[in-house]
């Protein structure tokens, strides 16, 4: 057994049998590098407001984010998945383009991704009868065949937008995490996920699926504590939370696939008449970014003091 093998297998057993942490965290280092992942970009554009479009309100909430990020956390390398309304040329379809935002994340070694997005959903549909016609029909066949009429309504149908209203904030679901285990264990850790047994090559030994194992479980509690923070900034800024939810279906290859904590926030409904005016101004944009600004201080904040999973809102 090499030496490197016997070091890697006594902080295992160390952490399973005393709850020492592998992962040592240096306050200086615990935000190395943010991934901004503004969602959509043409050739998709995501979702249809009456006026906008998910992927341009996007990419100007992300760049907000990013420019109070970098004043307040100078030190931080602050990365976009896209900075205007086109992704990278070559970009085939959506899963090309949600691959392409995960191996960058990975390849930077991010140590926190964000995604940003707006919700939708459909109108109500209402209909009001306007009255009746007379309809024709026939019964029989050849020499039998008789022409009748018959009196039925008619109606007028129209949409509504919705008035489903505020924000939700996802991380991949626990029933993903052998799917994110797969991306977590090919890439190193670095920054805040940094341990001393980084720099070993052991990708298909068991005590790398351990590892790879362990990790899983802190960027899920991580990404949690996020999700959860965010969802209280929008709170005190008097928004609709609707709550830190798990993904499993729609975006979730964003956030399975990045081998960090990672959170995707809906930062309203652009199906909403309201709240598209809201995501489409100045003051809505700016107030969405300082919004989770805030919760990634906390998150900062926490992470230092070793607080793990646990979520403590900035006053």
């Amino acid at each position: 057994m090499s030496g490197k093998t016997l070091l890697i297998r006594i902080l295992l057993a160390t952490f399973l049998f005393t709850g020492t942490p592998l992962i040592k965290v240096n306050a200086q280092e615990v935000l190395r590098t943010i991934i901004i992942d503004p969602g959509h970009g043409l050739p998709d554009g995501g979702a249809d407001g009456e006026y906008s479009k998910e992927s341009d309100i996007s990419v100007a909430i992300g760049l907000k984010l990013g420019k109070q990020l970098q004043q307040v956390l100078p030190n931080t390398r602050i990365l976009f998945t896209r900075t205007d309304e086109n992704l990278p040329n070559g970009l085939k379809n959506k899963n090309d383009a949600l691959r392409y935002r995960a191996k960058m994340a990975n390849d930077n070694k991010g140590d926190l991704f964000i995604s940003i997005h707006c919700n939708s959903t459909s109108g109500t549909l209402h209909k009001e009868k306007t009255g009746y016609t007379t309809e024709t029909y026939y019964k029989g066949k050849g020499k039998k065949k008789k022409k009748y009429t018959r009196k039925v309504p008619k109606y007028r149908y129209w949409t509504t937008p919705s008035d489903a209203a505020g924000t939700e904030t996802y991380i991949w679901a626990v029933d993903k995490n052998e799917q994110k285990k797969q991306y977590v264990s090919n890439y190193e850790p670095t920054g805040e996920q940094e341990d001393s047994a980084s720099t070993v090559n052991f990708f298909d030994t068991p005590e790398a699926k351990i590892l790879a194992s362990l990790r899983t479980k802190k960027y899920f509690e991580k990404s949690k504590m996020l999700a959860e923070l965010v969802e209280a900034e929008f709170i005190k800024q008097g928004r609709i939370s609707r709550g830190a939810r798990q993904r499993d279906d729609k975006g979730i290859l964003v956030l399975a696939a990045t081998a960090m904590p990672s959170i995707l926030v809906e930062t309203g409904f652009i199906s909403n008449p309201d709240e598209e005016k809201y995501l489409n101004s100045e003051k809505g944009q700016d107030e969405v970014a300082y919004a989770i600004m805030r919760a990634v201080l906390a998150y900062k904040e926490n992470v230092e003091k070793g607080l793990g999973g646990a979520t403590t809102a900035r006053k």
